[in-house]
């Protein structure tokens, strides 16, 4: 496992829950990353750019004899050098990269989805402060709020919320960093001639779903997450987001786990996004539902079936964090 965000460590003790006798070796540029506890081997990565990170990690691969790579970073560029990690006989639990080229792609995305009759919000593509002002006067005539992010992103580190009501007393009460007025947006745009492709949109306020994904050979697994804005999430079944998810998995057959983002507006759940990953709280999700995504996923690129039940009764679920020692050796 290269770099995962902290729920590598709940997607490794997933995998030892069912398969015990899996020997796993964990690479992070941050020497200190929590999930090392979990492993039997830990090692500290260079810095490197991509072409030599690949380099690196295709060595690093035939080094330790590994069988199967469970990559996050430079996920892009690994799924484009897949072929070279199967010559070396290793499993890469990333899908082809033309499907994950074209879904972390999210207007390419979105056009795809919109000619496959799914329903995906109203949207401009920018490229400079002009644009952007354009887009945002096109569509404050019909939303309410509007929001951005660049095109490529990870995590929603560009996400922005035009927020243009003027701040008093009980904004220090409210987390703000996500938050910015039309003014101070346009003024920070402007501060370069053109931008790498942003979307502006719409936002939409009401619930957010996240459904894990897993196609198997006993069919497709969807376990899908409504999220609030509290640690307390709810697993639910609702017969239109598994439908909507059987009907993307019809469209783009993927065979490596996977998370569908969807929101709602006015009672309408709209496609947000497709990430070619497990989601950050995939583990509540399998925890609530019996189904260890994590561990079939691994098992299906060695070859073996795992039988699965999904636990559909309605259920809260949430997290609570926990101290972690580092070994004194990293």
């Amino acid at each position: 496992m290269n770099h995962w965000f902290s729920t590598a460590y709940n997607i490794i003790a997933m995998l030892r829950k069912d398969e015990p006798d899996f020997y796993v070796i964990g690479t992070n540029e941050f020497p200190y990353a929590g999930y090392q506890v979990h492993c039997d081997e830990f090692y500290t990565e260079p810095v490197l750019d991509e072409a030599a990170y690949v380099r690196f990690a295709l060595d690093f691969c035939k080094e330790h004899a590994i069988d199967v790579f469970m990559p996050r970073r430079r996920l892009m560029a690994i799924s484009r050098h897949k072929p070279e990690f199967e010559a070396l006989g290793v499993k890469v639990l990333i899908d082809d990269y033309d499907k994950v080229e074209l879904l972390n792609c999210k207007t390419r995305a979105y056009e795809a989805f919109a000619d496959a009759g799914l329903n995906v919000p109203d949207y401009e593509v920018v490229t400079n402060a002009e644009g952007f002002q354009a887009a945002y006067e096109r569509l404050s005539q019909k939303f309410e709020k509007i929001c951005f992010k660049f095109e490529r992103d990870e995590g929603g580190k560009s996400y922005r919320l035009i927020d243009n009501v003027k701040k008093g007393y009980a904004a220090l009460f409210k987390k703000q960093t996500t938050r910015m007025s039309y003014e101070d947006a346009v003024a920070a745009l402007q501060e370069v001639d053109h931008f790498s492709p942003m979307i502006v949109m719409p936002y939409l306020p009401d619930e957010e779903i996240s459904a894990d994904c897993l196609n198997t050979a006993n069919g497709l697994i969807i376990l899908p997450r409504y999220k609030g804005h509290t640690r307390v999430e709810r697993i639910a079944y609702d017969p239109d987001i598994l439908e909507l998810c059987e009907r993307f998995h019809r469209i783009c057959p993927l065979e490596t786990p996977y998370n569908i983002q969807f929101k709602y507006l006015d009672g309408v759940p709209y496609f947000l996004e497709v990430n070619t990953r497990m989601s950050g709280g995939i583990q509540m999700a399998c925890l609530a539902s019996g189904v260890n995504i994590p561990n079939i996923a691994v098992n299906r690129l060695l070859g073996i079936e795992k039988p699965w039940t999904i636990d559909r009764r309605e259920k809260k679920i949430t997290h609570v964090e926990t101290p972690l020692i580092i070994p004194e050796d990293n």
